[in-house]
């Protein structure tokens, strides 16, 4: 699937996944609402425009595989899967609830088209340094392309540089990182509690292909993320800078809207604004 979908078509989808997630999220009663929302355009350029995959047949060995180490940003990975037609959209109701298929944090075992179960963060680029190298010793590195997406307060774990090191050192060119660099984690702000900059110059000096863009552009989502495909002699970092609730006045920059959700009147009041946007 990889549907042509203009640029405003593609902005339209955003913000009707944007409302999505909100009502999913006043649903469930829990989850996170900042980095779903501030995802959004990124996983609509993925998902309907850049991503080799295949809704009817999720298993498809020449899909494009898509690693979310991140998972608690699964609210917008789950409705673009199901505006994508991976399960019907009214499923999305279900989030977070006794047995359902579309759980806080994503596990493989339950929907079809998640490649991996994600919640301890830290640990998705190492999941996809493993896919990226299995693909080359399977003979299958240029038929399809690892999407690790990662938040940057989970480069504060150990575990992703020495993932980082991995990839550079086997020149993974099969593989792309995103970092959802949104400045915020569930205490404060990612300066504040374990700065990361240079953090361009860190994953260089890694040996990875940086890019950097703004995660709300989405001609210049799209045109990064083929670039990123093209690179053909190292692993590539996007750098994608993001406002955490974007869409949502009282929730953008805000880290105390990590990890809470609006009530019935915040709800009303986002959904509010997303459609005065469209």
């Amino acid at each position: 699937m990889n549907t042509q979908y203009s640029i405003e078509q593609l902005e339209v989808k955003a913000n009707e996944i944007r409302q999505d997630i909100i009502k999913m999220l006043l649903a469930a009663g829990s989850g996170h609402s900042g980095g779903p929302l501030g995802m959004a355009d990124i996983f609509t350029a993925l998902y309907f425009r850049v991503l080799k995959h295949d809704p009817k047949n999720p298993s498809w060995e020449d899909r494009d595989r898509l690693i979310l180490s991140n998972g608690h940003i699964a609210p917008v990975r789950y409705v673009a899967m199901a505006y994508a037609g991976y399960f019907p959209k009214t499923e999305l109701s279900t989030f977070r609830q006794i047995n359902s298929r579309i759980e806080g944090h994503p596990s493989y075992k339950r929907l079809p088209g998640v490649e991996t179960s994600s919640g301890p963060l830290g640990e998705g680029l190492s999941e996809a340094c493993g896919f990226a190298f299995a693909a080359r010793l399977d003979g299958h590195q240029t038929d399809y392309h690892i999407w690790c997406l990662t938040s940057d307060g989970e480069h504060e774990e150990g575990m992703t540089w020495e993932a980082a090191m991995f990839a550079a050192k086997y020149r993974l060119n099969n593989l792309t990182v995103i970092i959802d660099r949104n400045n915020i984690q569930i205490d404060g702000n990612t300066e504040d509690i374990m700065p990361l900059e240079p953090l361009r110059e860190k994953y260089e000096s890694f040996g990875w292909h940086v890019i950097e863009m703004n995660g709300h552009d989405m001609r210049e989502i799209i045109s990064t993320l083929e670039e990123a495909k093209a690179v053909q002699e190292k692993p590539t970092c996007i750098i994608a800078h993001t406002i955490p609730g974007k869409g949502v006045s009282f929730m953008e920059q805000k880290y105390e809207w990590h990890g809470i959700t609006p009530n019935r009147e915040q709800a009303e009041q986002a959904l509010r604004e997303l459609r005065a946007r469209a």
